[in-house]
């Protein structure tokens, strides 16, 4: 490689990075009306989001479906015990292990945020076979790390 494409390389357009931190962005800033109303986050609307799918998890299991570590996921857990969404208890075979479940409210919160999936498929103006691609070629990419 030459001197050329070498410093070509490192121009902002062709750092398939940026473009996916810039749209994480933007998408998680898309969603802030959505859950402020809910009184949420979007890392406590997504750790809900394993939550309501499974009934109830452990925090490793919620961190690992995340991919988020104890450090970022704890205080997480402990807003959503607060706002009573959520309790934590040892596993009664397992005491290392961390069992988060759902409150009444939690499972309550649910009904209330089931239009947000729909409302955020409205701000992204992809085709749904496109929005399927993007979808699969991302999750593609996760399979690599």
């Amino acid at each position: 490689m030459g001197a050329e494409e070498r410093g070509d390389a490192l121009k902002l357009d062709r750092q398939l990075c940026f473009p996916l931190y810039a749209c994480a962005r933007e998408v998680v800033k898309r969603y802030k009306p959505e859950l402020d109303p809910l009184g949420l986050t979007y890392t406590q609307y997504i750790t809900l989001l394993v939550l309501w799918e499974e009934g109830q998890a452990t925090s490793k299991r919620i961190g690992e479906r995340l991919r988020l570590d104890s450090g970022t996921l704890t205080p997480v857990l402990k807003k959503l015990e607060e706002k009573g969404l959520v309790t934590r208890c040892r596993c009664a075979d397992d005491e290392r292990n961390l069992s988060v479940c759902l409150t009444g409210a939690g499972r309550a919160l649910k009904e209330r945020a089931a239009d947000i999936p729909a409302h955020m498929c409205g701000c992204v103006r992809l085709t749904p076979a496109e929005a399927r691609q993007l979808h699969d070629l991302l999750y593609k990419l996760l399979e690599e790390f």
